[in-house]
């Protein structure tokens, strides 16, 4: 039931050269377990975000596999491969960018139900049940995303992801823009969502201290390579 990464590369064509590339990391492999967080450190630049979004499925790796259940997605079906992206999300660091400015928070999140199937007398209690999740009142599904603070807005982002009940989360530097005090309290929200739900996290942070209380084993990327520094 692992989220794992073998021996994965990922190259882009640098500038007009024929031939001429820049790889960002290569021969990478790593596994996430259901339940537990995965911490990837490294320089800005490293690679972090890039090898983020290829276990997600939102970039193609140049070389290498990313497996899911024991499936190598590259070749899955499309029912297979739908199922792996919706099991498989990302939360970034900008929340705002989930969520449409023209559109309220709650048209967005009944859009995410209508997609999965979820039938429409039914979308109120569900998602009354994730604003409890994650601490929030149903008085915010009727604003839009200018109208809400950082702390609120990142909430709603996890809120959104957790409607798609996915067993990973890519969280790539959830918590940088937020102050401290916010930060701390979004920390421990997805450390209790976690042992609730069985979630597995890949962390991605250039904070340490973050990415130690947070994961239970770390890695770091450096020179394109992943160097495990074992148990946080």
């Amino acid at each position: 039931m692992s989220l794992s990464a073998d021996r994965l590369a990922r190259a882009y064509r640098n500038g007009f050269l024929p031939g001429s590339r820049r790889t960002v990391f290569r021969d990478l492999s790593l596994t996430i377990r259901p339940g537990e967080t995965f911490g990837l450190m490294g320089n800005s630049g490293a690679g972090k975000s890039t090898l983020g979004r290829v276990i997600a499925g939102l970039e193609p790796p140049t070389a290498g596999r990313v497996c899911f259940h024991g499936r190598d997605t590259a070749l899955m079906n499309r029912s297979e491969y739908r199922a792996f992206r919706r099991s498989v999300q990302v939360m970034f660091q900008d929340p705002s960018a989930a969520f449409n400015p023209k559109k309220t928070i709650g048209t967005s999140y009944m859009e995410v139900l209508d997609l999965i199937g979820t039938p429409r007398p039914a979308q109120k209690a569900v998602i009354a049940g994730i604003l409890e999740s994650v601490g929030l009142s149903g008085e915010l599904l009727g604003r839009y995303p200018h109208q809400i603070s950082g702390g609120q807005s990142q909430r709603l982002a996890l809120g959104r992801i957790l409607l798609l009940d996915p067993e990973y989360i890519v969280l790539d530097e959830p918590t940088s823009a937020l102050d401290v005090s916010v930060q701390a309290q979004i920390l421990h929200l997805l450390k209790e969502l976690q042992s609730e739900r069985g979630i597995g996290y890949l962390f991605i942070s250039h904070d340490e201290a973050v990415v130690r209380f947070m994961a239970s084993r770390v890695g770091r990327i450096e020179d394109g390579r992943l160097v495990i520094e074992g148990e946080a």
